[in-house]
């Protein structure tokens, strides 16, 4: 099976507890520097990065570069954080409960803050997964987001949507950390009849 390192970018430089999805805000330079270093170690030769186009994550594959020569990275826009519409620049307790109760009550297709629904989100993210190489050929790395990350792990167990705030992953990727998961080609979780 195909390795995929699902890399979290380093902490932003924006104040804890503000929605900022797919706002393109910068990370700390020293926090990425770091991180980048710690992923330089583990990471295979020949490893294929591919990274959100979002500063934050571009910040971190740079540094990478500059580590590994030979790991450079390609930008891939589904790979973006989830985009919260006008939610974004807000923090998440002023938003009020009844906009987060109506996100809740309809997780998969509601769109927070008119921006992107669940199953929009889950679905972009399936894009990118389902064109992961098959066995055998190099690891794959993605400098992405902790959404991005949550809907790759879900991908990998074979989940392709989720109906309830209550199935998205609670505990998600620590900034500038990383998991690894096994790519299954689609239609692997298949039950026969």
């Amino acid at each position: 099976m195909t390795r995929l390192w699902l890399v979290r970018h380093a902490v932003p430089l924006l104040a804890p507890g503000i929605c900022y999805g797919r706002t393109d805000v910068p990370a700390d330079p020293v926090a990425t520097d770091r991180a980048a270093e710690a992923l330089a170690a583990v990471l295979p030769a020949g490893s294929r990065v591919a990274r959100s186009p979002l500063q934050r994550c571009a910040a971190l594959a740079e540094a990478l570069h500059r580590l590994r020569p030979d790991l450079p990275s390609t930008p891939d826009p589904r790979l973006a954080e989830m985009d919260f519409g006008d939610w974004e620049g807000h923090a998440w307790d002023a938003l009020g409960a009844e906009r987060l109760d109506a996100w809740t009550a309809d997780f998969a297709h509601h769109a927070p803050g008119g921006g992107e629904s669940v199953a929009g989100f889950m679905a972009r993210v399936a894009r990118a997964f389902d064109e992961l190489p098959h066995a055998g050929e190099a690891d794959v790395v993605w400098i992405a987001h902790a959404g991005v990350a949550r809907a790759a792990q879900l991908l990998a167990a074979g989940t392709r949507q989720v109906a309830r705030a209550s199935d998205w992953p609670r505990e998600g990727l620590d900034f500038g950390r990383w998991a690894v998961v096994e790519w299954r080609p689609p239609g692997a979780f298949a039950t026969p009849d």
